[in-house]
């Protein structure tokens, strides 16, 4: 088991009753899909239960450090991998017979 398996999250969100609801599960119980916090509830012989929060009505959500670097250490690697493709793209790949120079675009007028 992973240390981000036992570390927890906390949701905050308007419940039916318009009241705010504090849910708190395991880091890995709790994910952000479709403008949506999806939170696992419980599980049952049928399967897992989920519950479906749309953002809208979330106050904040709580994780652990460790999460939290985790995602951001994801989101550093996606920017640095489309900024290196667009690099490749629009000046060429350097390692692969690139060059320095400019890259000429013609672009019609009409």
């Amino acid at each position: 088991m992973s240390r981000n398996d036992t570390q927890e999250a906390t949701i905050v969100y308007e419940g039916a009753d318009g009241e705010p609801t504090e849910l708190t599960v395991e880091n890995r119980h709790i994910a952000y899909f479709q403008d949506h916090w999806i939170v696992r509830v419980g599980e049952t012989d049928e399967g897992v239960t989920v519950r479906r929060i749309p953002r809208e009505r979330v106050h904040h959500v709580e994780r652990s450090v460790g999460e939290f670097r985790e995602e951001v250490e994801t989101f550093a690697t996606r920017v640095e991998s489309f900024a290196a493709d667009l690099r490749e793209r629009l000046l060429g790949d350097d390692d692969h017979g690139g060059t320095d120079e400019p890259h000429r675009i013609d672009i019609d007028d009409e």
